[in-house]
């Protein structure tokens, strides 16, 4: 968006509350987005000379409803209209609408929303794509380059999904209590899935996958926003601000991974940090335990270790035994084992992991960690059947050098023996 940067900053900063009013009152995505685009090239225009509003929400809100109700008139589908004196004179219509639309009108509208973009009917890269797309207002190019994909692809995907919003005749409605409680954990995960797809990159992608860690954050904020005492909501909020932290640090300037062991400590994010470990400790004084508390948790551990060696891996394996408890997944019994393997060896270690060969076969981290763990142990061929098969699996460029590295360095020991 071209324009004064503090415009597009404003803009930015408004677009949730805005588009979720225009959506309820149009009831329709594409209305709402058309609305909302055009109440942007007025505030483009307006602003710089006039200064922004009292309340930029309401501001774009009654401009973008108008604007759709222009064009629903010029094309004569929607009667009947409201009288031209409430929808013609916009002098000095926003300080009404701001008294109309309180906060609580925000928060149900917002949900409702977030609602909408995690609707059950619709896969999780769907619901990932049109959250970017209607909620953080991340144009299809940079959506489409995030997920290395073509813009007409992602255009297809968007497109997809806002039909089976329509098909499925999801209600606009707020939110009932019942369905907030139920739904509140598909958004938390759509924006945990949306934070993992930019920080599972490399250097080379970061330019075009840096901004889904940064939308994730800001969706995490409003959804704290919106449930403030929930201990979940701040966890979430808690982990991704501590694995934030640490992005500086994680690849070379070749582009190569760095291993947590080898980080530079100095270079992590210490205000990420400090927020993050506030959120956490707030989050447990709630006495709720949530899986988002316990992977939280973890990664406060690694946060307030001055160094590798002070890691308390011990408690991180408690703690994921906790989670082990509460969401059980193969994924979880892995990272325990890398723990396990810090506190009791690589042959616990890898008696925890063996079990899980049939349903991580596919999975990366199964056959590196595993690779790692047989090495460690001298059994150095079956370690090379299992970095080769996680070189074939790797998800990045970089992932492949990390394990060709370590490959290499067992064909160095075979030289010194």
């Amino acid at each position: 968006m071209t324009g004064d940067g503090w415009i597009s900053d404003v803009i930015v900063a408004a677009r949730p509350q805005a588009m979720a009013a225009l959506v309820r009152y149009f009831r329709d995505l594409d209305a709402a987005e058309e609305a909302f685009q055009e109440a942007c090239l007025r505030a483009l225009r307006a602003w710089p000379k006039n200064g922004p509003p009292r309340d930029t929400a309401a501001w774009l809100v009654m401009v973008g409803r108008n604007a759709g109700i222009d064009r629903v008139r010029k094309n004569q589908r929607m009667r009947p209209l409201p009288p031209d004196d409430q929808i013609s004179d916009l002098s000095d219509v926003e300080e009404t609408e701001a008294l109309r639309i309180d906060e609580a009108d925000y928060r149900d509208d917002i949900l409702r929303l977030l609602f909408v973009c995690c609707h059950p009917d619709l896969p999780a890269t769907q619901q990932i794509a049109l959250a970017l797309r209607i909620v953080s207002g991340l144009d299809v190019r940079q959506i489409a380059r995030a997920f290395v994909v073509s813009e007409a692809a992602m255009e297809q995907r968007i497109t997809r999904a806002k039909s089976r919003i329509a098909a499925a005749s999801v209600p606009f409605e707020a939110p009932g209590a019942v369905e907030r409680s139920e739904r509140i954990g598909a958004v938390a995960a759509m924006i945990y899935l949306v934070f993992n797809e930019g920080y599972t990159t490399n250097v080379a992608e970061h330019g075009a996958k840096a901004p889904l860690c940064a939308e994730a954050i800001r969706l995490a904020r409003l959804l704290l926003r919106l449930f403030p005492t929930e201990p979940e909501i701040m966890a979430l909020l808690a982990l991704l601000l501590l694995q934030q932290s640490r992005s500086a640090a994680r690849f070379d300037a070749d582009g190569a991974i760095v291993l947590l062991e080898h980080q530079d400590r100095a270079s992590w994010d210490r205000r990420l940090i400090a927020e993050g470990l506030a959120l956490v400790d707030k989050a447990i004084r709630r006495r709720r335990p949530g899986p988002y508390q316990v992977q939280a948790a973890i990664a406060a551990l690694h946060a307030r270790a001055a160094t590798f060696a002070e890691t308390d891996w011990q408690e991180i394996a408690l703690l994921y035994g906790t989670l082990e408890v509460m969401q059980p997944s193969p994924v979880v019994t892995l990272n325990r084992a890398v723990a396990v393997s810090r506190t009791r060896g690589a042959a616990e270690a890898l008696t925890l992991i063996e079990p899980l060969a049939g349903k991580l076969a596919a999975y990366f981290y199964f056959h590196g960690a595993r690779g790692a763990f047989l090495k460690e142990l001298g059994r150095d061929d079956e370690a090379r059947t299992a970095f080769g098969r996680a070189i074939a699996l790797a998800n990045t460029p970089a992932e492949a050098a990390h394990i060709r590295a370590a490959l290499d360095s067992l064909s160095r020991t075979d030289k010194t023996r």
